[in-house]
């Protein structure tokens, strides 16, 4: 069988903005889903960031800093189970279904390191895999079409249901049934191995940054820099 019709674990975040050196988780969440889609498990997380969310962020989510004060968990105590819990899936070989896998683990990443927490990569010894990204396997598969990509978005175009979007169980949900309908539709990907999809997702990555950053650099953009890497961004130690 390929990986599309085996077991997946998902995983989502709702945070405090877009920059994964900068912002902080708000929501997490991680659902195993069976074969046939039904969700065996769920785990859900609201942290207390320590930062205020600033009003963009808690319009999309619907989440504010008064209500993270009051009912959030310490972030430490919640990244270290976070992290944890990605590594006991990962470890026992299930796939990891992350929507823009480069944002979320990054993100995560940089939360373990500022809370003193170990990171993703230093529970495995090795680079998160194998990972799963419905936004690099959409644009693997279908390179020119036009439109947006967002979840969302690819909710409409493979006729996933989304309940509930920035909610980040539904998110992780959605973007698993994304991922297996990719899965159905595109016979180059429905491979048997998850790890050999995962290096084709690799190579995908770094063709659709070089890409955009040759996009970018015609649209007027020289120094753009697009990062190649997935589905971690490496840290960078600052001086």
């Amino acid at each position: 069988m390929s990986w599309h019709q085996e077991l997946l674990v998902s995983f989502d975040l709702e945070t405090t903005g877009t920059d994964v050196e900068q912002d902080r988780i708000v929501t997490a969440a991680l659902i195993r889903l069976e074969g046939d889609g039904r969700a065996a498990a769920t785990q859900s997380w609201l942290l207390d960031p320590g930062v205020p969310i600033p009003d963009e962020a808690a319009a999309i989510h619907g989440i504010s800093t008064a209500h993270v004060r009051e009912h959030g968990r310490p972030p430490a105590t919640a990244i270290e189970e976070i992290t944890g819990s990605l590594a006991d899936a990962l470890q026992a070989g299930i796939p990891l279904v992350v929507m823009n896998a480069r944002y979320d683990l990054s993100l995560l990443d940089r939360e373990c390191r500022r809370h003193g927490v170990p990171t993703l990569s230093d529970r495995l010894g090795r680079a998160p895999a194998p990972v799963i990204d419905p936004l690099v396997l959409d644009k693997h598969v279908d390179r020119y079409r036009k439109g947006k990509r967002a979840l969302q978005a690819l909710c409409g175009h493979y006729g996933v249901r989304l309940e509930g979007a920035h909610e980040a169980g539904a998110d992780a949900a959605a973007a698993a049934g994304v991922a297996r309908r990719i899965g159905e539709k595109y016979p180059a990907v429905a491979i048997p191995s998850p790890r050999a999809l995962h290096a084709l997702q690799e190579e995908a990555a770094a063709e659709q940054a070089a890409s955009f950053q040759a996009y970018l650099r015609r649209s007027g953009d020289p120094g753009a820099i697009v990062e190649p890497a997935w589905p971690l961004i490496p840290y960078q130690v600052r001086r």
